[in-house]
């Protein structure tokens, strides 16, 4: 056993990264790899979880953050530019996956109430796997990609609800009857989100233009902001996965919300870390092999009912069959919430460890499986593809085929200083369609009076850059001087697959030679430009000439 907090740390950091780099070899999400961790810590294997006061508040910061960046992301434009096809896949598919698992867990033997929490963990799906997923396939920003992120945003919307409904009516310390106890967390809801927002109309914006100078405190803030509204939510009897979650949405119509996930995706990386060892420590062996049954059964409805949900759903709406089994695929499996619900539930009291194994042994099977079946899908489909018409109408709907409904930009800047605003002025003289990134807000406030979109981020940091719609850009251009960021830009748009037209800025004629190297590469010379605009301005050289 560990003489202090900070060992047991110690070697639970160093087993995740042993797991993890097996899972990545296996080309699986690293919280399959998380779950095994704490496994093997618990009671069933090594029995090493000693330290549980001190992992449980890490895995509750961990809970949060990840809670605040799910709000952040939060776009409602995107579930209206992807139609009504997002809201009503979305809650279509919780509504039948949620009735039909229910009596197929209470035809397994489960009680009302087990059954009814198992029902509902089984509709959610995991946004950050998916995401990642589609991420690294260049496939989200394509029409299914869309499609399964906007009815991913509704999963995670309905399963904050949940969650409020839970701790309203299901804590031990309330004196209310439920219909009150409903109505008094409605209230105080509506006067926190009151307060909230608030907050994020007036006060925000401003404060965050001021801190937008120092990447630290940005970072600070962020963290900050989703910690005191998860506390004061908590001290409301809201939860603080509300507060969390509330916090996230308030920033999230800000132009920093992509800068501060980039900064914050890694602490959230490490800290949901310990949920799952909180999670997996809670196990044993012997309800996992009790479970593993109604687990098989239980994942087969997960992995090939909600795909063919979503088929039935988008085939009425009139998407053809490809685009509505590759978003399919984004369904199934369940969610890191889905097991931050059964752990409500079991904090609470109304499930038992059985429950808590099951769920779990379905995360791992749903998860492990269906991260193959998005890599693949292609190949799949093409396989499914004469049995996958009957989900599609004899005529599919023309306005929900083609794969590239997406606002295209004509060009995504990069540098809003003064090289960045001529261009930009130039392109928009000329009618473009432009997205312009920096990291000055001062600079970007006065691009935005133009009303151009604009983004606040470093092209540098790599999460950040992965955020960027580069395919839904015709070209990419970098105004700023920096060698390093220019040719990490490069470096970025070679492995994003990006095929538009790319320019880079070159201050020295070795830098130029070496992006003039590169395909599809247009060198800007500010200084050779400029000395060529100053010497054919010479009254004396024109009248030569």
């Amino acid at each position: 056993m560990f003489e202090t907090a900070f060992s047991q740390i110690s070697l639970i950091f160093l087993l995740a990264a042993i797991v993890g780099f097996g899972a990545k070899l296996l080309k699986q999400p690293v919280i399959v790899s998380y779950i095994f961790v704490g496994i093997l810590l618990g009671p069933s294997f090594f029995d090493l979880v000693a330290y549980e006061d001190e992992i449980e508040l890490l895995a509750k910061l961990g809970i949060a953050i990840l809670l605040f960046l799910v709000g952040l992301k939060l776009d409602i434009g995107l579930i209206r530019s992807t139609g009504l096809v997002a809201l009503l896949t979305g809650v279509g598919q919780v509504v039948f996956t949620s009735i039909i698992g229910y009596f197929i867990v209470i035809a397994l033997g489960f009680d009302v109430v087990s059954a009814l929490y198992i029902a509902v963990a089984l509709t959610f799906s995991s946004t950050i796997i998916i995401v990642k997923l589609l991420s690294d396939k260049r496939e989200i920003d394509q029409l299914h990609g869309q499609i399964a992120v906007g009815f991913l945003i509704v999963q995670d919307i309905l399963v904050v609800v949940a969650m409020v409904v839970i701790v309203t009516i299901g804590s031990p310390n309330s004196t209310d009857s439920p219909p009150q106890a409903l109505l008094i967390t409605f209230i105080s809801s509506l006067v926190f989100l009151l307060a909230v927002a608030v907050l994020s109309k007036f006060v925000l914006p401003r404060l965050l233009d001021w801190l937008s100078s120092s990447q630290e405190l940005t970072l600070l803030f962020g963290v900050g902001w989703a910690m005191s509204l998860a506390a004061v939510s908590a001290g409301l009897g809201l939860s603080m996965e509300i507060g969390a979650f509330v916090a996230g949405v308030a920033l999230a119509s800000t132009q920093y919300r992509e800068s501060i996930s980039a900064k914050m995706i890694s602490l959230r990386d490490v800290l949901i870390l310990f949920f799952f060892i909180q999670l997996g420590s809670s196990l044993t062996f012997a309800d996992a092999i009790d479970q593993l049954v109604p687990a098989i059964i239980l994942s087969a409805f997960i992995l090939i009912g909600n795909p063919i949900i979503v088929l039935i759903i988008m085939g009425l709406m009139g998407y053809r069959a490809k685009v509505s089994f590759k978003a399919g695929l984004a369904v199934a499996q369940i969610s890191e919430f889905s097991l931050i619900l059964i752990a409500l539930g079991y904090s609470l009291g109304q499930v038992d460890e059985a429950v808590l194994s099951l769920v779990t042994v379905i995360g791992i099977i749903t998860i492990t499986l269906s991260t193959y079946l998005i890599l693949y899908s292609d190949p799949i489909y093409n396989k499914l593809a004469p049995a996958l018409k009957i989900f599609e109408r004899k005529k599919p709907e023309s306005s929900v085929n083609e794969e590239n409904q997406e606002v295209r930009y004509d060009a995504i800047v990069v540098g809003a200083g003064r090289l960045g605003g001529s261009v930009v002025s130039g392109l928009l003289s000329k009618g473009g369609q432009l997205l312009v990134v920096d990291q000055s807000a001062e600079a970007l406030k006065k691009i935005r009076e133009r009303n151009c979109t604009v983004l606040f981020g470093d092209i540098n940091d790599p999460e950040f850059a992965s955020s960027l719609p580069l395919h839904e850009a015709d070209a990419v251009i970098c105004t700023a001087q920096e060698r390093a960021t220019n040719l990490n830009l490069a470096l970025m748009l070679e492995r994003y697959e990006f095929h538009g037209e790319i320019c880079l800025t070159a201050m020295d004629d070795q830098t130029a030679k070496l992006f003039q190297e590169r395909d599809n590469v247009t060198v800007i010379r500010p200084l050779k430009m400029a000395a060529n605009s100053i010497v054919d301005s010479l009254p004396g050289l024109r009248k030569r000439d």
